[in-house]
Parts: structure tokens; sequence; C-alpha cells
């Protein structure tokens, strides 16, 4: 993409909610001067107060309306923590779609994350191979907690339910002797609300 000599840049800046002691302002700051020593033209900032671990945050949902309208070149942002702390594949899928918008990213504080200079190719090919990375670490975690959910019983993440003949007809000797479904469940080692289940279900 042709960058214009003047770079339109927009600002992103984001404090905790559970610090009312900070301020955005000192973010701004600091991101102000870095743009003006640029020559960045700032065209917009974007401050949001709420937590970096979703991302319905107001301003930060307008900053990616505005990118996709082509309004600014760059976004300047302080931290990557400051632009998001929902995951790493979240966090990269967000630079992503700023890369697919045609806009480029800069953190202030990690001079590494820079998609403006000549490794911007190397820098977005890095941080794919990552969120790659992380997405199959997640699966893997994902197949290893249903394999043990699996040897422990569980099926779909949800007690099974023992519902074998000899389960069914111990039940049903203790309900005609009329035994509680605490009882019941106290005898049979199972779940009051299994029995419940069980029962209702020998009913119907």
């Amino acid at each position: 993409m042709v960058r214009s000599l003047i770079m339109k840049t927009a600002i992103y800046a984001r404090i905790s909610t559970r610090d009312g002691r900070q301020d955005a302002e000192n973010q701004l700051r600091q991101l102000r001067k870095f743009a003006s020593s640029q020559r960045w033209t700032i065209v917009n900032e974007f401050v949001d107060k709420a937590s970096g671990k979703r991302g319905d945050r107001e301003q930060f949902q307008k900053m990616f309306c505005a990118a996709s309208r082509h309004e600014f070149d760059v976004l300047l942002f302080w931290s990557l923590d400051r632009l998001s702390r929902e995951g790493t594949v979240e966090t990269l899928n967000h630079l992503q779609r700023l890369t697919g918008y045609g806009v480029d990213y800069r953190s202030f504080t990690e001079q590494y994350l820079d998609s403006t200079g000549m490794f911007k190719e190397a820098v977005i090919g890095i941080l794919a191979a990552i969120a790659k990375q992380e997405r199959v670490r997640l699966s893997e975690r994902t197949i290893a907690g249903l394999e043990r959910a699996k040897a422990q019983g569980r099926v779909g993440g949800r007690p099974r339910v023992d519902d074998s003949p000899i389960t069914m007809r111990k039940l049903q000797r203790l309900r005609k002797q009329g035994h509680s479904i605490r009882q019941i469940a106290a005898e049979l080692k199972l779940a009051t609300g299994t029995v419940a289940k069980l029962v209702k279900g020998m009913a119907a």
C-alpha cells in the first residue's frame, strides 16, 4: 500500500477499571509526543476505561470501525496489553485485522511490534506463526481434557449416568420398598440428582 508523505495516526489508550488512580493522560501525553517525533498527524484518539479482557469495549470497537473506513494509516498504542488482554490468539487476531484493513500499528514501549518499518512482513509473519502455535496448544489442551474426562467416566464434560440393568433393578427394588431418593442414592453411591432423573425416567 502506498503511503502519503503525511501519515495519519490514531491513538488507542486504555486504563483499568480496577485502579481509580490511573489516568489515561499519562499514556496520551507520551504517545502524542512520539507521534510528533515521527511527523505523524493525529486524527483521532480512542480511550477506554475498561478491562482489556473484553473485546466489546466501546472505543476499541469505534477504533476498528474507523480503521475499516481507512480514516488513519497507523494505530499507535502504549503496549500490547493496553490494546488487549484477551489472550495470545485474540490479541494477535486484532493486529491481523488491522493489517487486513491496510492499517499499520506501532507499540510505544515494544519496539519490535512495529509494522510501519522495513521489517513489516517479518513482524506480521512472526505474529501469525505465534498465533498458529497458540491455536495448536489450545487444541491439544482441549483434546487432553476430553481424554481425561473420558478416562474418569465423563462424557462431554458431564458425569456419566449409571443406568445399567443391574443398577436399574436395584433402584426399582429399593423404590418399591419405599426408600427415599436420598436413601437410594446413598445405597447405590450415586448423586441424588442422578437418582431423581433415573426415577423420573423409570416412571415415564
